[in-house]
């Protein structure tokens, strides 16, 4: 049992391509934001082998925008420190356009439509309250 948790909270009304890219994109910035979250590389019976993974399990959940929005109000006033994904995000074609993006808004308005964690559990599960399990 791990004393933090990973949840990744995704908008329910995004396109499946545009969930499976957010949530791409949230993992890799609380992998690379969190030192020791990697294992050991794989190997197979063969000699294969093939990159390492996260060591603990994560959560990916959905909430409609108006929880997504109340859910990263909480994160920030809690101080969690968070992957962000915006709307915008989906007509940039880099990460130096991604942050441009983000940098035009009050915390307030941006238009969340992803975001990820990872904290200590019962900080996760109090921040993302009313999201639900993906299916």
């Amino acid at each position: 049992m791990f004393e933090t948790k990973i949840a990744i909270v995704v908008r329910e009304d995004l396109a499946t391509w545009q969930k499976l890219n957010v949530t791409a994109f949230l993992t890799s910035g609380i992998v690379g934001s969190n030192e020791g979250l990697l294992g050991e590389r794989y190997e197979d019976a063969a000699g294969n082998i093939y990159n390492a993974l996260v060591i603990q399990p994560m959560i990916v959940l959905s909430a409609d925008a108006d929880t997504l929005k109340t859910i990263h109000r909480r994160a920030i006033e809690g101080g969690a420190r968070l992957s962000l994904y915006i709307e915008d995000m989906f007509s940039t074609g880099h990460d130096a356009a991604n942050r441009a993006a983000v940098g035009r808004y009050m915390p307030e308005a941006l238009n969340v439509v992803g975001l990820a964690l990872r904290e200590e559990r019962k900080k996760v599960d109090k921040i993302t309250k009313g999201a639900r399990m993906h299916a």
